[in-house]
């Protein structure tokens, strides 16, 4: 079948499509397309900010798994990604759970835990800089009313991450937008028809809403693993870009930013940044797999 040639309208319009989306095009080609090439070319090179550098092949790839600082990093990120997330979804679904109840205030309260999420992540740090400071910190000051001796929190090399933890908790308001979402997407007739069968609030929980409210936790593990392997702002802000104390806070980007900026090894940056590239392709790529056997779909088996 011959295919019909376009009209000189059809032209047209197809022209004045490609020119209004030629910015878009362009800015995708030059801020996007165009460093991302860049950095695999630099990643082989001795490339800094002010020299140009020279090919150096594998060796940015080998100095960095000889560097010590390198695999803390690693370390710091893997123990906050494993913490965090489980940690940021059992309390956001718990929240949305509360949340979800057809109380009074239902509005006001669902707005109390967002607004969090809305404070600067520079703000945020100076607020829990003020309440874990071991000295004079309201945290410290509520444990001591109990009898429990407050440690040194963002000053101590055991406590540091779980404090971080603790801070990231703070913006878990956006997730639980999301969850609440999920919730009310649950039909209403699998609850009446549960309430018929005899089924408790326990039994309606497992049976009925988390295993529906299975795809958007599952979303929000993608997206909060991916956001916890970058974690950067509030441990650099803490820390003053340092990761004091003893490197308890230097997390990979941080590292990767202080190579690249701090010590214009840009070729070295450049290649610490493909390896946080295939972690991050790696870990999404065995959640994807893992979600046959534990995300549950509306319609299907």
């Amino acid at each position: 079948m011959v295919k019909p040639k376009k009209t000189r309208f059809e032209r047209k319009m197809a022209l004045y499509g490609v020119i209004f989306t030629l910015p878009w095009i362009l800015g995708l080609l030059l801020f996007h397309a165009y460093p991302l090439i860049m950095s695999i070319y630099y990643s082989f090179t001795s490339y800094s900010i002010l020299d140009p550098g020279e090919w150096v092949g594998l060796e940015n790839y080998q100095t960095m798994f000889k560097d010590h600082v390198f695999w803390v990093s690693i370390y710091n990120t893997l123990y906050f990604t494993v913490f965090f997330v489980p940690i940021s979804i059992i309390f956001g679904v718990g929240l949305a759970l509360i949340l979800n109840l057809k109380i009074r205030g239902q509005g006001i309260y669902r707005t109390m835990f967002f607004m969090p999420s809305l404070v600067p992540p520079i703000a945020t740090t100076i607020i829990w800089l003020w309440l874990l400071n071991p000295q004079f910190g309201l945290v410290n000051h509520w444990l001591e009313q109990v009898g429990i001796p407050g440690p040194a929190w963002l000053g101590s090399e055991y406590w540091s991450k779980p404090s971080l933890i603790l801070m990231s908790l703070w913006g878990v308001g956006q997730s639980i937008v999301i969850y609440l979402a999920g919730l009310q997407d649950i039909p209403q007739d699998y609850y009446d028809a549960a309430d018929v069968d005899g089924a408790n609030m326990i039994q309606r929980l497992k049976n009925i809403t988390l295993p529906l409210l299975t795809p958007v936790i599952f979303f929000n593990l993608i997206m909060g693993t991916i956001g916890a392997l970058q974690n950067f702002v509030l441990p650099y802000t803490l820390s003053n870009g340092q990761g004091t104390p003893a490197n308890s806070m230097m997390f990979y980007v941080m590292y990767l930013y202080t190579n690249g900026f701090g010590y214009l090894k840009m070729g070295y940056a450049s290649a610490m940044a493909w390896i946080l590239f295939l972690i991050v392709v790696i870990l999404t790529a065995l959640i994807f797999i893992s979600q046959k056997r534990w995300v549950y779909y509306q319609g299907k088996d």
